[in-house]
């Protein structure tokens, strides 16, 4: 079964949510047809020439890079600069970009955790630790034989003791 690029896209950001990228950076689907069918996917560090001649060489229909190729404000994607004939060439080819960066670096098994592990770590943590997630705080009164119950609801929804909430 050949999967859609709108399909690998989620799967990818299923695995490596665009919402926990840094607020600076730019993740995701840059360049593609998302009813494209995908065969063939190359992985890379960098959107270069290098890494495009070798995805068009190879019939690519995804290139997907650890690094954005388009970082600050774009203007214009002129054939006639670097990035801009980059991505000429990826429409042209049929070969669509994706990039998975900040979000590949935190994400729970991720490229952090591949480095941590490569290097023997096993006592790790973040540099910077993510913003806590906002909470609201609900105080319940229920019969005590039905405590047990309301618990195991609550903790269903996510709801559970997070640092001084409990």
């Amino acid at each position: 079964m050949t999967l859609t690029l709108a399909e690998v896209t989620r799967l990818l950001d299923r695995r490596y949510p665009p919402r926990t990228a840094e607020s600076w950076d730019r993740v995701g689907l840059v360049a593609g047809d998302p009813a494209q069918p995908v065969r063939r996917v190359l992985f890379a560090v960098d959107p270069v020439a290098a890494v495009v001649d070798e995805a068009l060489d190879w019939g690519a229909d995804l290139i997907v890079t650890h690094h954005p190729l388009l970082l600050r404000g774009v203007h214009a994607v002129a054939a006639t600069d670097y990035k801009g004939a980059l991505l000429h060439r990826l429409i042209r080819g049929g070969c669509a970009l994706y990039a998975a960066h900040t979000n590949a670096d935190s994400a729970t098994g991720g490229v952090a955790d591949q480095l941590a592990g490569l290097l023997g770590l096993t006592t790790t943590r973040p540099l910077v630790p993510a913003p806590a997630q906002a909470l609201d705080k609900h105080v319940v009164f229920v019969p005590v034989e039905q405590a047990g119950a309301l618990v195991d609801a609550l903790a269903a929804a996510g709801a559970g003791a997070i640092g001084e909430y409990r």
